[in-house]
């Protein structure tokens, strides 16, 4: 387990070095597997909604805007109604996230085990976070609320800014990073057969329950921001 976790953890994660001035430029597979990611969803989104129309649409166009109706009634729930406005960005990270997951399918290593892909995640989520709650409350209500319910707990509130990025990249983090530790052992106990269908269940399942946590602590910081 040791040798493993060391391997998965300690392995060379650059994918390119380009010369820049006097050394190079590392280029992270996490990063060529996000964009490799980003890229899928924008063909996929470009072939998904080519030929769209307002009348008489297709079964096609009928499928996508029902799952989008789906999703932001999903993420809309998760918000409430006073933070609707950020149903859109909390469904498009559940997306990249669920789809980032997912990569393993194809022998490929999820960018989440990544911990700076996590980290970025967690902070662009805090950022909007406390950004929706200025524009909610303004800056000067904003900043008294570190104060309440008493300015004695004033110090907690503020530890707890870097306290939820934290516990948001950590989590996805540590679930992908586990995930992928089961299925390589997986791999060595058992024969083809029983991996890939183990496969099916960390990959898909539990990378689109990863993507779910993920987005649902968000919403509730959002939610919690602005009322």
């Amino acid at each position: 387990m040791k040798e493993l976790l060391n391997e998965l953890l300690m392995e060379d994660k650059t994918f390119l070095k380009v010369p820049f001035g006097s050394g190079y430029l590392e280029i992270y597979k996490s990063v060529v597997m996000t964009w490799i990611v980003i890229a899928f969803l924008f063909i996929l989104i470009l072939f998904l909604t080519r030929g769209f129309t307002v009348h008489n649409i297709s079964k096609r166009q009928a499928a996508v805007e029902s799952f989008v109706l789906w999703i932001r009634g999903v993420t809309g729930g998760m918000l409430g109604e006073e933070a609707i406005r950020y149903a859109d960005y909390i469904g498009t990270v559940l997306i990249f996230i669920a789809f980032s997951n997912m990569v393993g399918l194809f022998g490929f290593t999820p960018a989440t085990m990544d911990l700076n892909v996590t980290i970025a995640l967690s902070i662009m989520s805090i950022i909007l976070v406390e950004a929706a709650g200025i524009k909610k409350r303004g800056v000067k209500n904003w900043l008294k609320g570190f104060a309440q319910p008493m300015a004695v707990i004033a110090p907690m509130n503020v530890l707890e800014l870097v306290i939820r990025p934290l516990s948001l990249c950590m989590r996805l983090f540590g679930n992908i990073l586990g995930a992928t530790v089961i299925m390589e052992l997986i791999k060595f106990v058992m024969p083809v057969f029983f991996p890939a269908l183990f496969s099916l269940y960390f990959d898909i399942f539990d990378g689109a329950i990863q993507a779910y946590v993920f987005v649902f602590l968000t919403s509730l910081y959002i939610k919690e921001a602005v009322e």
